[in-house]
């Protein structure tokens, strides 16, 4: 039954993704088409995330009850992490850009995703090593 939901859901949000690079490309990537296309990457990437904590959860409460707490405590540990790359978020205009700047708030993501990145790269190189 998971199966179907999940392909299902692909599919949509494959589709969706397809129809509007080619109306970027349609448009000619102005600023408005590039903005649509990072909030639709957005909207991918959280649905991705939700669906994924969304299963796992239900899954390890068919499979394994006890898991729960684990599971909500690594949870919590990723909202944190979150959480503290938005806040400390600058959102400061790009350096050296020629072209008109992006929103504040398109800044702002920018600036937290590659905090959450580079938090991330920091903590596989320290779980390798």
């Amino acid at each position: 039954m998971f199966n179907k939901i999940i392909k299902y859901v692909l599919l949509a949000l494959i589709l969706i993704g397809a129809a509007l690079a080619v109306w970027g490309f349609a448009v000619g990537f102005n600023d408005a088409s590039v903005n649509v296309l990072l909030r639709w990457a957005y909207v991918m990437v959280i649905v991705g995330i939700g669906l994924i904590v969304a299963l796992g959860l239900i899954m390890g409460a068919i499979n394994n009850p006890k898991s729960l707490i684990k599971t909500g405590l690594v949870i919590v540990g990723a909202a944190v992490v979150v959480a503290f790359a938005f806040l400390t978020a600058k959102g400061a205009p790009a350096q050296g850009f020629v072209g008109q700047q992006p929103e504040f708030t398109t800044l702002r993501n920018t600036d937290a995703i590659l905090t959450i990145t580079y938090l991330v790269f920091g903590v596989s190189i320290v779980a390798i090593i």
